[in-house]
């Protein structure tokens, strides 16, 4: 990140508000890199500059169909205020900030050189790093819309999750007013943009829950290696792809036909549902390989359905068991139902009982969670044989308003401007 061009945004005497609180959390060595710039549908197009910047603006928020990065970190947010000017204020900052950091700047006047007597704008632990390919994406929450004046707002697609079989939810990781999905190829990147955005919404806003991610479990880049999940199986294999413009228009974006006049403020967003599965490592480490394969549907070498040879071979659902997981996910099995994932994996330590808190960080975008993630999973949670390695224990849905189309744009405007 660099100290330098700070017009775009707050000065530091306006930002002594923000307060000196921070997150506490490490993080650890960079990833390579590849630049990217959007296109006005929300796609993106490749470069060849190792760190790169994706573009802010557009017509669809980056960091969903933008090329998978390989570190997370979440943040989900409780509204603090109750002064509708305030929120907006602190929306607007965070948009400035954004703009700045995912264009490889620090956030107003930087971490030095300013008024000794006042906190420094930027928290500094960027410096010198590339932009790392940082994307950074909103959310609101459906209890957001509880208060402000909104509950007229309320797009009839932002549905609270209803309880599935198998669920055993921790409050204090689940819901949320907002959310920053924060993704880059450097985890210090990723933590030093929710650290900043938490400190600048200081007194306003604060975390409610957090998660930290690793080793992306999906891909939304054609023709890349489609990577694995902590047990070892290849996972998205059929994803959206960034690139596949009529899938996104079909299943992911937010169209004009959408909901009534009152939901036209999402026009060109998209939902997202958000959930912390535990693995069960332990008892997965000890089951056969036949076992493992029969539970996905899949060989475990080199990925591909049940009777086929490659990966990418079309499945053969009736050559799996009934409660395979493959076949009960895919399309086929379920009216053509389709999402797109961004999942990452996680470990955060052990249980207390030597066994490791671990699994997969589930995040999936779709045009309307009713006829998306919610009938997907209620026919997973009842019948699907990798069940007994899982279990859902956070869980979130929230509201992802369109991108932010220039300079003067931020984000929200098109739900809390008055003139919207």
């Amino acid at each position: 990140m660099t100290e330098t061009d700070s017009s775009a945004s707050p000065s530091r005497r306006a930002l002594i508000g923000w307060g000196g609180a921070g997150l506490a959390l490490g993080a650890v060595a960079a990833g390579g890199a590849v630049a990217m710039a959007r296109n006005d549908d929300g796609t993106d197009s490749g470069g060849d500059g190792a760190g790169g910047a994706v573009e802010f603006h557009g017509a669809h928020q980056a960091g969903i169909a933008t090329p998978v990065q390989d570190r997370l970190h979440f943040a989900a947010f409780d509204v603090k205020t109750d002064d509708r000017a305030e929120l907006v204020r602190v929306l607007k900052d965070w948009t400035a900030a954004a703009r700045r950091m995912t264009a490889g700047k620090a956030v107003g006047e930087g971490a030095y050189g300013g008024l000794a007597e006042a906190p420094p704008d930027d928290t500094g632990e960027a410096l010198g790093l590339p932009p790392s390919r940082l994307t950074l994406t909103i959310g609101f929450g459906p209890s957001l819309f509880d208060r402000f004046g909104l509950g007229n707002r309320r797009p009839a697609a932002l549905v609270d999750l209803p309880k599935f079989p198998g669920d055993n939810l921790d409050r204090s990781r689940t819901g949320g007013d907002l959310c920053i999905q924060a993704c880059a190829d450097d985890p210090q990147v990723a933590v030093h943009a929710i650290r900043n955005l938490a400190r600048i919404g200081f007194g306003k806003v604060a975390i409610r829950w957090s998660q930290l991610g690793f080793g992306k479990t999906s891909s939304t880049t054609p023709d890349a290696q489609t990577p694995r999940n902590l047990f070892g199986f290849k996972d998205g294999t059929r994803n959206i792809a960034g690139t596949q413009t009529d899938r996104l228009e079909k299943h992911v974006w937010v169209g004009d036909g959408d909901g009534g006049a009152k939901d036209a403020w999402m026009h060109g967003g998209s939902y997202l549902v958000a959930r912390r599965i535990r693995m069960h490592i332990e008892t997965w480490d000890r089951t056969s390989l036949q076992e493992q394969e029969d539970v996905f549907g899949r060989d475990k070498g080199e990925g591909a359905p049940v009777g086929r040879a490659k990966e990418h071979d079309e499945p053969f659902l009736k050559a799996m068991k009934p409660d395979a997981h493959v076949r009960l996910a895919h399309p086929d099995a379920n009216g053509g139902i389709t999402i797109l994932r961004r999942g990452y994996s996680f470990t955060d330590g052990t249980d207390g009982l030597g066994r490791l808190d671990a699994g997969l960080f589930f995040l999936a975008y779709q045009r309307d969670p009713r006829n998306g993630f919610i009938p997907l999973q209620r026919r997973l949670s009842a019948h699907d044989a990798l069940n007994e390695y899982i279990q859902h224990v956070g869980s979130a849905v929230f509201a992802i308003p369109p991108g932010v189309r220039d300079a003067d744009d931020w984000w929200g405007r098109t739900l809390l401007s008055e003139e919207a």
